[in-house]
């Protein structure tokens, strides 16, 4: 499995409804579909050919979790991609509206 933890400064609430927006763009996008339970969420799809299943949790100061790892030759693009994204949307610079227009 493939760990990640992202660091933020928001609430466990603000951050849950970032990354529900960040749900939807990457179903729009993708095709992703996401089940939240709680603070938790599963995640699946595929992007760019590579099978992704995630189970992510958010709580105050970070969010983290693991995905399957794509093995040795996109391992790192996978923790990449998936902790830009991250860091992208639960970045409290950019206002959740914003972030919704973008979704």
């Amino acid at each position: 499995m493939l760990k990640f933890e992202v660091p933020h400064q928001l609430s466990a609430g603000e951050a849950r409804q970032r990354l529900e927006t960040l749900a939807t763009h990457l179903g729009t996008k993708y095709g992703f579909t996401t089940e939240w339970q709680g603070d938790s969420a599963r995640i699946q799809g595929k992007v760019k050919g590579i099978t992704l299943n995630a189970q992510i949790t958010v709580s105050e100061g970070k969010v983290g979790g693991e995905a399957t790892d794509p093995g040795f030759l996109f391992r790192e693009k996978a923790r990449t991609y998936l902790t830009e994204k991250f860091e992208y949307y639960l970045d409290p610079s950019f206002s959740l509206e914003e972030l919704q227009k973008k979704a």
